[in-house]
């Protein structure tokens, strides 16, 4: 019963829920969930149960969906079940199927709580999932508060068994002969989670058998120091941050000369408008350098250079969000894609189909800097594959693009020619050919 004692134990320390709450549990089946749910059910609390079948895994998917239905009858509770077209929604937006999957599913745990007057959504993340995110967050570069791992609750939000461990979860199962089901796609190193959990953390662990207790206190103290952090720049906010309507200005002359400019520049632009780490660093560079009117993006919106203060507001449906590719650069945004650049040479390249969210251009032919921007009318390319030139307005309707993702549609250039019409197809006259010796690589991903 320790593991009962410390579900209940952590939720009355965090404040998560009450028993006058009335909880919609998210349950895949997996061992981390319907330990989730017997725990719940054992403690008392009155419960939903919310089952996402994003119908990637065939009759897996199918099991899943049985699994957890029987279970949640057993325990006399309400049973939700949505089928989602996830491969579908990842072809109309072009986000990963990570991101597709999370927007769906939380958008209709949110239709679930208003409809049926649920109070908190638990979700059943545990203590090595944060470390996990730790890593991952450390490897893509998120700063601090990227690496004080999975918050505890955010606004109905919550993650009651944050205190517990894989093994805890895995042993508990056993012991009271939950049923559980294995998801096949966690054992696929095809996914960064998985690569950080299969590769690395089992060397780390053999280097030190303490290391999930030691991350768990360093998890704890970043936090802490975040916390601290928080607290300092919404000081400095009230101090130097400014709002007119929807136009909000960051008076950088006014950030005490005692404290480090750049990296308060950096919070307030990452937490309360989605900045990453290198676009401020450009930022702050064009402040140095007097750059007035040079203009930065995140996925919603543009910060402005002007006169030494910035100038932020929600990106304009006419904005052309165009960003600079100077030869060297490793990382640039597109509305709500990363590009990664990679130059290699050809005889590293051994598979020259990687998919719509790769290209492959040859390196020779480009003139830097390269532009992203989104598309206008009037644009035009040479489809890869074909001699002639198409309206890029043409193409888009050809391929029964919707209005929605139109307005969403980036292009890479080089002078006045488009090289790639960004996650779709690449210009022919830039790919890369028998001729080839040095290859720009450019990957894009969902933020």
């Amino acid at each position: 019963m320790l593991l009962l004692d410390g579900f209940e134990r952590y939720i009355e320390e965090n404040e998560l829920f009450t028993h006058d709450d009335k909880l919609l549990l998210a349950v895949s089946g997996g061992v981390d969930s319907m330990v989730m749910m017997a725990l719940a059910a054992a403690a008392g609390y009155r419960f939903g149960v919310a089952h996402c079948n994003f119908q990637l895994r065939g009759d897996e998917s199918e099991e899943d969906e049985r699994l957890v239905e029987r279970e949640t009858r057993r325990y006399g509770a309400e049973f939700y079940n949505k089928r989602f077209d996830t491969a579908g929604e990842m072809e109309r937006t072009g986000e990963s199927m990570e991101m597709a999957a999370r927007r769906i599913r939380y958008a209709w745990f949110r239709e679930l709580c208003d409809e049926h007057g649920y109070t908190a959504i638990a979700i059943a993340h545990h203590s090595n999932d944060s470390i996990e995110t730790f890593f991952i967050n450390m490897l893509r570069g998120t700063g601090l508060r990227g690496l004080t791992g999975i918050t505890t609750q955010v606004g109905r939000v919550v993650r009651p068994m944050m205190f517990a461990t894989r093994k805890d979860i895995h042993d508990y199962a056993i012991a009271h002969y939950i049923p559980f089901r294995e998801d096949s796609s966690n054992r696929s190193t095809k996914y960064l989670r998985n690569k950080v959990r299969i590769g690395l953390v089992p060397m780390l662990k053999e280097i030190n058998p303490q290391f999930t207790t030691i991350m768990r206190r360093n998890i704890a103290r970043l936090s802490q120091a975040q916390d601290f952090i928080t607290s300092a720049i919404n000081i400095v906010k009230g101090e130097a941050l400014e709002h007119s309507g929807d136009i909000h200005t960051l008076r950088v002359g006014q950030i005490r000369p005692t404290l480090p400019r750049n990296y308060v520049i950096y919070e307030i632009l990452s937490s309360e408008y989605g900045f990453k780490g290198d676009v401020v660093d450009a930022l702050c560079h064009a402040i140095d350098n007097d750059a007035t009117g040079r203009r930065f993006y995140s996925r919603e919106w543009v910060a402005v250079v002007d006169r030494g203060d910035i100038v932020i507001a929600h990106i304009m449906d006419d904005d052309s969000c165009e960003t600079l590719v100077e030869r060297g650069t490793v990382r640039s945004y597109a509305g709500g894609s990363v590009l990664y650049y990679e130059y290699c040479n050809i005889d590293f390249i051994d598979n020259l189909d990687q998919g719509e969210n790769v290209a492959l251009l040859d390196a020779d032919k480009l003139k830097f800097p390269l532009t992203v921007r989104r598309w206008r009318e009037g644009d035009w390319f040479v489809p890869f594959g074909m001699s002639g030139r198409k309206k890029l307005s043409d193409y888009l309707i050809d391929k029964k693009v919707s209005v929605a993702e139109k307005s969403r549609q980036f292009v890479l250039t080089s002078g006045d020619d488009i090289v790639w019409v960004i996650g779709r197809r690449l210009d022919d006259r830039y790919a890369i050919t028998r001729k080839t010796e040095n290859v720009l690589r450019v990957v894009r991903d969902t933020l």
